[in-house]
């Protein structure tokens, strides 16, 4: 994943912990260390099982998936074939195909949606397009998608680990999507469209998600900065001192404080922060 979220590829014990589980204990059938050209032929399944966990525990990704994918082909909608998809859902994420770890994973709940492993397909799912989220200077679509399927883990699999990680990976997808907000008021404010740019401020201090957001205390500024700028003097009191009171010791205060100050219209909550020289250096104007 990308941009304000950690940049490092997040590698869940909750996908290795499943992917252990799926994997019965097999005896080994002499698969060879090299990957053989697979072409269709009929062979005993626990060999072609075998072989592709063993490029997994190899981290021989794209053989695995071969052999699995075999698997499947050969021995369609049985245990074999279950197991098989789960460990392709595993391949593809660590591999990096995200687009093919999705619809291994939509293949898997079409097939079994009641299965016990069905948690860890929808998990999956959510967690591929998390992982692909960009910064927020560019579009949001994986960002939306991410926040809808780990809304969807939470909601079905309620007090499970997927779900507790979930709830975890939420408040930063929704950190990201309040950022994307910010971006494009500054971008307006920048522009002069003051109107333009208090709607998405006012976007971020309205949604409940993303007031407990790191963005909330800079809205907040920014709707007093913008509001002096327009006259609405009324306005830009009453958001410093929604701010004060929230969050007296952030520097955004610091700096609403001093706006509102040079103003006449100094609040009764005096900051307990100082005011930021990087802080006033990306104030948009």
């Amino acid at each position: 994943m990308r941009s304000s979220l950690p940049a490092s590829k997040f590698r869940s014990g909750l996908v290795l912990a499943t992917v252990a589980v799926s994997a019965l204990t097999l005896s080994a059938c002499g698969a060879r260390t090299d990957r053989p050209r697979l072409a269709y032929e009929e062979r005993p399944v626990e060999a072609l099982y075998n072989t592709g966990y063993q490029r997994l525990q190899s981290k021989r990704w794209a053989d695995a998936i071969d052999y699995f994918q075999e698997v499947e082909r050969q021995h369609p909608y049985s245990e074999w074939s279950r197991r098989s998809i789960l460990m392709q859902i595993y391949a593809y994420y660590q591999n990096n195909n995200y687009a093919e770890a999705i619809a291994a994973s939509d293949r898997f709940i079409q097939l079994f949606p009641g299965n016990p492993s069905a948690p860890y397909a929808f998990y999956m799912k959510a967690l591929c397009n998390f992982e692909q989220i960009t910064d927020v200077g560019r579009d949001q679509g994986y960002a939306q998608a991410a926040l809808d399927g780990l809304k969807d883990v939470q909601r079905r699999y309620p007090g499970t680990s997927y779900a507790i990680d979930a709830t975890v990976k939420i408040d930063m997808v929704n950190d990201q999507l309040a950022g994307k907000e910010m971006a494009i008021g500054r971008y307006y404010q920048r522009a002069g469209q003051p109107l333009a740019a208090i709607n998405r401020y006012k976007a971020v201090i309205d949604n409940e998600a993303y007031q407990r957001t790191s963005h909330t205390p800079e809205a907040l500024f920014r709707l007093v900065e913008v509001n002096l700028v327009l006259g609405l003097k009324e306005e830009a009191t009453r958001n410093g001192a929604v701010l004060g009171f929230n969050y007296p010791g952030s520097p955004w205060y610091a700096e609403a404080y001093a706006l509102l100050s040079e103003d006449g219209r100094t609040p009764e909550v005096a900051p307990t922060a100082q005011r930021e020289s990087w802080l006033r250096r990306i104030i948009p104007g």
